[in-house]
Parts: C-alpha cells; structure tokens; sequence
C-alpha cells in the first residue's frame, strides 16, 4: 500500500497511468464495452468489482486532466437520447470530477456518439474496464502535465 493512493489503482494500472504521455487518453469502460476488439494491441486492463463512479474518481485522483484542450474528458453519448441529456451516472461522474477539482467543470466534458466512441477508444493509450453493469456507462480521459510555471 501507499499513502493517499486510492487503493483500488492497482500497480498495473498505476504504471500504465504513468507511462502514458501528454495527450494520451485512457478510456475507463463499462462490464459490456468491447475492450478486447478495440483494445486489440493496446493495454487493456480490468478492475472487475469496480463500479464506474468509483474507477473514475480514484483514475482522477492521480491523472491530471489536459488544460491544452477544451474537452479533455468525454463519456459515451446515450443513443436515442436527446441532445444534451445525460444519465445518474454519468451526472455524478462529472460532479465528483468537479468536486474534486473545480478546473473540471461541466463545460470541461464533451458527449460523444457511440460509434465515434468506439474510434477513439481503439486509439486510446490503454482501456480499463470496470464491473460496471450499466449501459452505455464509458468515459475517456485526457492526459495533462504536471509543470512548474515557465521562468520570465
């Protein structure tokens, strides 16, 4: 164990969090998410008795989200749903990601059509999928840096 490390982060997970560069993403999935065949030949790994809400925040307690990019996180758009509408989960990811840090604020996340989500997700550094039974319960991360201020 570590201190202040979320413990569901896994050694796996935390080395694949750290490899990953500026820009990277890494896509956090739902139980029924298609990790094997869009994660062909990337890293996929599995936290199976995590629910969504709880992979998502601990992943955002130690990734630092893009600044460089307007939307640098993203969930799965519910198909046959109207424009703008989110489900519970996915609410409640975007306000813990808010609470936890106030740059991650609702204009931070972009809604993203299924089958665009797919494209992205077999480019992405690496798939988590979680235990999460709830449909269409994907999101997809950004990674930022950790920097000092550039000097005058």
């Amino acid at each position: 164990m570590l201190k202040n490390i979320d413990p569901l982060l896994t050694p796996e997970l935390l080395k694949v969090l750290c490899e990953m560069g500026h820009g990277d993403e890494v896509v956090l999935a739902d139980a029924n998410f298609t990790a094997e065949s869009l994660g062909r030949g990337r890293v996929v790994l599995r936290l199976p008795g995590a629910d969504m809400q709880r992979a998502c925040a601990a992943v955002l307690s130690v990734l630092p989200l893009d600044e460089s990019v307007a939307q640098p996180a993203a969930y799965m758009q519910v198909g046959g749903s109207i424009t703008g509408y989110r489900s519970g989960l996915q609410r409640a990811v975007i306000a813990d990601a808010a609470a936890a840090d106030p740059a991650c604020d609702d204009s931070r996340w972009e809604a993203v059509e299924r089958f665009d989500f797919y494209e992205r997700a077999a480019r992405a550094f690496a798939i988590v999928q979680t235990g999460e039974m709830q449909a269409w319960a994907n999101f997809v991360f950004k990674k930022g840096v950790i920097a000092d201020r550039m000097r005058a």
